[in-house]
């Protein structure tokens, strides 16, 4: 092992006293669920018998991803389940609500165990996978030292390894080559992230394709959509999609600039985190806040659509939308959502993240990329506004874009279904000693 991963075992083994309190804490916020936090430390394991693929996902972004892959696992192995772990109470939310029917009963979900070499230990040992997937940029060292220990083959899937991320790892070659080097199969998003991967692992990396590109559309309540749509009759709508602080107030400015010209103009604004509505709805002074049970009636003017799994909702409802985390550097969010539901979408500089695919949108004339002001916003959602054969094209092209890979989870899941045992010897992996 690297001095960097003894260190990092080290680290994390004397700092294990003090994690139950950063937990509880975290619960107090919302941000755990207080009668799980005994999953976070490795307990909680419930095996099923046979085969078992473990994925883990560490937020929301990465759960959607492999959402249509699980039911093309659980198709090409019978009796395999799927154990998905994932690091936040939305992911695990959105997880448990997007499962189709057929697939549910085989797919568990845990919270990850933090990064503690004992705990990491606890879990595999109680779950005993015969082989698992971390999804896109997790690579937690100690989980992976424990899993090449008990032999598990692992994969990385949908693996991102940005250029600020890979300068960063590039400071430990060492640690950046082991815990690289845990994964048996290594499939990017890209070809830029395969070089960056293969460059810090030293080994051959694949580049099949981005999940995020054959994701189902955002679903939507039948029922909740055509209430809204009686309430917006009319009315000019546009929609800030998962927005992150700082960017609300500037949103808010952009609706003052255009309202005037816009008569009946409804601006909703749908946090990237939920239970910040209060304060968004305090910051910018409107009580119409959906959590609170309040609808975008007539007299609504900005509506705080703070509710969990309803984005769907909204894209099928706005003539625009501008998505969150791009006016602020937080790298943006997945514009691949709107552009399913044919949702004009517009762009601040930020958006990172998601290099690739906003590349090919542009390409295509799918987006329209803005500055991070609220003239610049207020311009772009006007020029959307005032020409519907524009927003038409735009979402027609972005729709094209997001139609491609669709056989994407076939070909993800014939890399990874050999990393299983053969079926006549399924027996669960065995505990090893401390």
């Amino acid at each position: 092992m690297s001095v960097a991963g003894l260190l990092w075992r080290g680290a994390a083994t004397l700092a294990a006293p003090l994690l139950p309190l950063y937990l509880r804490s975290r619960a107090e916020r919302g941000k755990e669920i207080a009668e799980r936090l005994p999953e976070r430390h490795g307990d909680g394991a419930a095996r099923p018998p046979g085969p078992l693929f473990w994925f883990h996902a560490a937020s929301v972004g990465e759960t959607l991803s492999i959402l249509p892959l699980l039911p093309v696992m659980l198709r090409g192995r019978p009796g395999l389940h799927v154990l998905v772990t994932t690091g936040t109470v939305t992911s695990a939310t959105l997880l448990a609500q997007r499962l189709p029917a057929d697939v549910a009963p085989r797919v568990l979900h845990r919270f990850v165990p933090l990064d503690v070499p004992a705990w990491a230990r606890r879990f595999l040992d109680a779950w005993r996978p015969d082989a698992g997937a971390f999804v896109e940029s997790e690579l937690w060292p100690n989980l992976l030292a424990a899993a090449a220990e008990r032999r598990i083959p692992m994969a990385l899937v949908n693996g991102r390894m940005s250029v600020r991320s890979a300068r960063r790892w590039g400071w430990l070659p060492a640690l950046a080559r082991q815990t690289l080097s845990r994964f048996d199969v290594v499939l990017a998003q890209s070809p830029g992230d395969a070089e960056r991967l293969a460059a810090l692992g030293g080994r051959p990396v694949s580049a099949p394709g981005n999940l995020k590109f054959a994701a189902d559309p955002l679903p939507a309540d039948p029922a909740a959509l055509a209430a809204v749509r009686a309430l917006t009759a009319g009315r000019p709508v546009w929609l800030a999609a998962s927005t992150h602080p700082g960017e609300e107030a500037m949103i808010a400015a952009a609706h003052r600039i255009l309202a005037p010209a816009r008569p009946g103009l409804l601006t909703i604004i749908v946090p990237r985190h939920p239970e910040r509505g209060p304060a968004v709805a305090a910051e910018l002074g409107t009580a119409s806040r959906r959590a609170a049970g309040a609808e975008p009636g007539p007299d609504a003017t900005i509506h705080i659509a703070d509710t969990l799994g309803e984005l769907g909702l909204f894209y099928r409802l706005a003539d625009a939308a501008v998505i969150g985390g791009s006016l602020v550097p937080h790298g943006g969010q997945n514009p691949l959502e709107p552009a399913r539901l044919g949702c004009p979408i517009l762009a601040g500089p930020h958006m990172h993240n998601f290099a690739e695919i906003v590349g090919a949108l542009e390409a295509a004339g799918g987006i329209r990329r803005l500055a991070a002001s609220p003239a610049a916003l207020a311009d772009a959602v006007d020029a959307v506004l005032s020409s519907p054969d524009y927003g038409r094209s735009m979402a027609g092209a972005a729709a094209l874009v997001a139609a491609q890979q669709a056989e994407l989870p076939e070909r993800v899941a014939a890399a990874l279904l050999p990393l299983l045992p053969a079926q006549d010897t399924e027996e669960g992996r065995v505990t090893v000693e401390a």
